[in-house]
């Protein structure tokens, strides 16, 4: 009964984290002016993976990507010029609608992006 019991309730965490699998466009405002991401996921259960495009920087793969509930969490590698610099985004998903808190590995800069689902 007690193994029921703990079933029941991982599967209903399961069924109740938020599905992000889709096209994400977002913002984020820096002193260097406004830039654009846009968030390719790919979400099977509460593992996520996919992609980040930016004018500016390129590609990135996602890294390390966890939806529990509707937190949203994963890293990038973001490319200019000769240097790397990783990320770590952490986000809540509200409807189609995320807002991801991301800081540079060492904690020394964040910003906040605000996502919208296009598709």
């Amino acid at each position: 009964m007690k193994w029921l019991v703990i079933l029941m309730a991982v599967f209903a965490l399961t069924a109740s984290a938020a599905d992000i699998t889709g096209t994400w466009k977002g913002t984020a405002e820096t002193q260097n002016g406004t830039i654009e991401r846009t968030f390719i996921f790919k979400q099977e259960g509460q593992k996520l993976t996919g992609e980040s495009v930016s004018q500016r920087f390129g590609k990135s793969e996602l890294m390390n990507g966890k939806v529990s509930g509707d937190e949203v969490t994963f890293s990038i590698v973001m490319k200019f010029g000769d240097n790397e610099m990783k990320l770590n985004y952490k986000g809540k998903v509200s409807g189609d609608t995320i807002k991801f808190d991301v800081q540079t590995e060492d904690g020394s800069t964040s910003i906040t992006y605000n996502c919208k689902k296009v598709s």
